[in-house]
């Protein structure tokens, strides 16, 4: 009876890329073995594959290694019943990698074979001695790393630059045994004009600005494979890692550690001394509060609501702005995307539209208790009719002057798609209102409140609250002129004639008339404004509305 046929493919490994360039090298070493063992099991139907599943340079302690992922992708197909390896570690050092690589295997029904290392994962005895194979690969693992790092350490502490790309202002010596940074002085003279622009402005996005009219530009590299990097404008966080950089005062930094390193510096004490106490003045200075020597009064500048909201991650959200044809625009972001990541759960929200609706909230918050008479713990007919009056006076005080007025009185607040959470601080809200801490409801102090957002271009509508009937005139009007051109069409007019009159394109024209057949109800919301924000003028040309009529309120979303 003929066997079946084991379809083998071979999985090759190593660490360093040292010798890989050699004709015949490790990789091939290893090939040619597992290669002649799979000859020696041709009896029993072993089959070599001739893809080659080769990493070289790579440690195995990882399993994102390109031919692996190859092999595991294959094996995963069905394509191959075998693994066949020189040794267990050239598959993986970490036995919490393996065990996942053995589940991975077995349910795609293949096996795999270590030429060197006899053992039958079939019984507990050789599972038993994979374990202890395994185990002692991490371990080697985790020494060499231990061993690696001791020499990193030990090697910063004389003060060699160990390795990575040099500074600007710096190259690496000459001479590649010599564990030297050699000083490049078109470079160095870079270097010590931003400290210089920092001095005079102390501000690192002034310096940012300055350094790029002054024509200073960061490191040019060019690699060994030919690529470049470098030579571009310097950016934000660029000049503050310049400035607070110790190798530019001959120091070599290990970790949160310094030490005397072995080239010379270029920046001398007292300079660095100077810009350093400069940045940590600036770092401890409240964010959200703007010096009051620009050509912007704060009022307009400071963020009230600065470390009192959350979105819904429990991120902070942090202010920030931008500057736009001459003008400053104020956000509110999530902190995750001020350190540069990109996350499309991250909230950017303008700050004066934010800081409107967080206090019309707020003040609806005040008049929908007031006219319950729930400010006061308890209820007396004298001492409730005045928390009253002040409550109201506070929401209107609100409406008019900003949140800027009870900013102080938040204790903290949270974001979330939909709604809007705001915890008061007793004592402070307290005073705000005249009362006595112990006087004022509970209910005072929490509220919660819708909260949408809908963008139209680059402006954004937020809505807090109770909210107000608001007509959107860009969809009234585009209703008045479908029911228009609609009765033209009625009488006789053709659309060309319509479009010219009204000195628009036809396809404009042929987009607005089907307005006219929205049901009464739609058109009711629109012209007094209590329409859903979602609907825009671009969303109804843009969706195929229904001839039901109740079917178009379910798609546009109003309730039944």
């Amino acid at each position: 009876m003929r066997k079946p046929t084991i379809r083998c493919a071979i999985y090759t490994r190593k660490s360093s890329e040292e010798g890989l360039d050699q004709d015949f090298n490790s990789l091939d070493a290893q090939y040619e073995a597992c290669a002649a063992y799979i000859a020696s099991q041709r009896h029993e139907g072993w089959k070599i594959l001739r893809a080659r599943y080769d990493d070289g340079g790579l440690s195995g302690g990882t399993l994102q290694r390109p031919a692996l992922q190859r092999l595991l992708a294959d094996i995963d197909a069905g394509g191959i019943d075998m693994v066949v390896v020189y040794k267990i570690d050239r598959l993986t050092r970490s036995l919490a990698d393996f065990a996942r690589l053995v589940d991975r295997l077995e349910a795609a029904n293949c096996s795999f074979v270590s030429v060197t290392q006899a053992f039958n994962t079939s019984s507990s005895m050789g599972r038993l001695t994979l374990n202890v194979l395994l185990s002692f690969a991490q371990f080697e693992r985790e020494v060499t790393a231990e061993r690696i790092r001791d020499k990193i350490a030990a090697s910063k502490k004389k003060g060699l630059w160990m390795g990575g790309l040099a500074p600007i202002g710096y190259d690496p010596h000459p001479d590649a045994s010599r564990r030297e940074l050699v000083v490049n002085e078109t470079e160095a003279k870079t270097v010590r004009h931003v400290f210089d622009l920092y001095l005079e402005h102390s501000c690192l996005n002034a310096t940012a600005r300055a350094a790029q009219e002054a024509g200073l530009r960061s490191k040019r590299r060019v690699f060994a494979s030919g690529r470049r990097r470098g030579g571009a404008v310097f950016s934000r966080g660029q000049i503050h890692r310049v400035l607070t950089n110790p190798v530019y005062r001959g120091l070599i930094r290990h970790k949160d550690k310094t030490w005397p390193g072995a080239h010379p510096a270029i920046i001398d004490d007292d300079l660095w001394e100077r810009v350093q106490n400069r940045l940590q003045c600036a770092s401890a200075r409240r964010r959200g509060i703007v010096r009051t020597d620009g050509p912007l009064p704060v009022s307009e500048l400071s963020a009230p609501l600065l470390g009192k909201f959350r979105d819904e991650t429990g991120d902070r959200l942090t202010p920030t702005h931008t500057k736009r044809h001459g003008r400053r625009l104020r956000y509110y972001v999530s902190n995750r995307l001020v350190t540069g990541k990109t996350d499309a759960s991250g909230w950017r929200l303008p700050a004066p539209a934010f800081e409107e609706a967080v206090a019309t909230a707020i003040a609806d918050h005040l008049e929908h208790l007031a006219n319950r008479h729930a400010v006061l713990r308890e209820i007396g007919a004298g001492r409730s009719l005045d928390a009253t009056g002040k409550a109201h006076d506070l929401a209107a005080s609100l409406r008019e002057r900003g949140v800027s007025i009870i900013s102080a009185a938040i204790a903290s607040g949270g974001v979330r798609a939909g709604g809007l959470r705001i915890s008061f601080d007793q004592s402070a809200l307290a005073e705000l209102l005249g009362l006595s801490p112990e006087d004022i409801d509970p209910a005072l102090l929490y509220l919660e409140a819708p909260f949408t957002c809908r963008r139209r271009g680059v402006e954004m509508k937020i809505v807090a609250g109770e909210r107000q009937p608001t007509p959107d005139p860009v969809l009234v009007r585009a209703l008045g002129n479908a029911h228009r051109w609609s009765a033209m069409l009625k009488s006789g007019a053709t659309l060309n004639a319509i479009a010219d009159r009204a000195g628009l394109s036809k396809s404009y024209v042929a987009r607005i008339i089907p307005l006219a057949t929205l049901s009464p109800r739609i058109q009711e919301a629109v012209v007094v404004g209590n329409q859903p924000l979602e609907l825009t003028l671009e969303t109804l040309v843009r969706t195929q509305l229904p001839l039901d009529w109740a079917r178009q309120e379910e798609r546009f979303g109003f309730s039944a």
